[in-house]
């Protein structure tokens, strides 16, 4: 049975109309006139117990409207959505423990006091004994690898460990099902791949069910088998990495480097062009034609080098985006 069920999933938001100048300022405060924008339109997915799914698009194309449905933080406009067999918008206690939502650019802990202030705080919220929140803490301490950081302000832990601590904070009465919106969102290298260690651990050893948005693809390709592709409010896509790649790209990367460097209208009568750089040469080229345009390539130019493969996933995507695919 699935833990997440989007049916025919809308949102309509009236946007007020205002024309310029006095009359225009007096008319919008007299009588307002309205537009109706479609933040999302007949969404429908489901995703299944411990799945950790993708979910992407461009800014504005609706992920955001659809995570704050799912986790009952507005009312959908049309369709129906069940979350661990809960209406989210109810907004039931028990609903509420199941679920967690943790948004990047949010914060839920007290600048000023340590984090373990306000983790005593979301233990009393959530009915948890003082051993339990001791046990729980303990384990996800050292699954974060934060020993030592929870007695210091908020204030004074780096942007890495205050995301873990949210982390920790979020997880605290170990739901069932995990909303992250840009979880990662600016963190260095090392501290993004501090959050995605734990993640995938914590998503293997409690077999949570976890819908993560990102606009770093190493996030999605390190934890998500299967993604959803959400393009002007409309789902354009759902199924697995690889089905991605076989669906909107069509083509390999084919990498050459040349002995001399070659003018940029000469190479462009090989395949198409995606970047020069000197002697080093990247083409897109279509797969039927990928023997033909590689023995071409081979017998009339000096090639020192040259390497066959899938185009950066990144790539595909914005390409489908780019392009409007629907």
């Amino acid at each position: 049975m699935s833990i997440i069920t989007a049916q025919n999933l809308s949102k309509t938001y009236p946007v007020a109309v205002k024309e310029p100048g006095l009359k225009g300022t007096l008319a919008h405060f007299l009588r307002r006139t309205y537009r109706s924008v479609q933040a999302v339109q007949d969404v429908s997915f489901a995703i299944e117990p411990g799945e950790v799914v993708g979910f992407l698009g461009p800014n504005g194309a609706g992920k955001t409207t659809t995570l704050k449905m799912l986790t009952g933080l507005i009312h959908p406009s049309g369709g129906q959505v069940r979350v661990a067999d809960y209406v989210p918008f109810e907004r039931k206690s028990a609903f509420l423990q199941k679920i967690t939502l943790v948004m990047g650019q949010k914060q839920q802990l007290l600048w000023d006091l340590p984090a373990l202030d306000s983790l005593k705080i979301n233990a009393a919220i959530y009915g948890i004994s003082n051993k339990e929140f001791r046990h729980r803490i303990g384990e996800l301490t050292e699954m974060l690898s934060l020993e030592g950081k929870l007695t210091q302000p908020v204030r004074k832990l780096s942007l890495g460990e205050r995301m873990k601590a949210e982390l920790l904070a979020a997880l605290l009465h170990q739901p069932q099902v995990l909303f992250l919106d840009e979880p990662t969102l600016g963190l260095d290298v090392n501290a993004q791949l501090g959050v995605r260690d734990f993640l995938r651990e914590y998503n293997q050893r409690t077999g949570a069910t976890v819908l993560l948005t990102s606009h770093y693809m190493a996030d999605i390709t390190a934890l998500c088998q299967r993604v959803l592709l959400i393009y002007e409010g409309r789902l354009i896509y759902d199924g697995s990495l690889e089905g991605l790649l076989n669906r909107f790209a069509p083509y390999r990367e084919v990498k050459v480097e040349l002995a001399q460097p070659c003018p940029h209208d000469k190479l462009s009568t090989y395949a198409e062009l995606e970047a020069v750089e000197g002697r080093e040469v990247r083409f897109l080229v279509q797969r039927q034609v990928l023997t033909s345009t590689v023995t071409r390539i081979l017998s009339e130019l000096e090639v020192l080098d040259l390497t066959v493969t899938e185009p950066p996933i990144e790539e595909v995507i914005g390409r489908v985006f780019r392009a409007g695919v629907v």
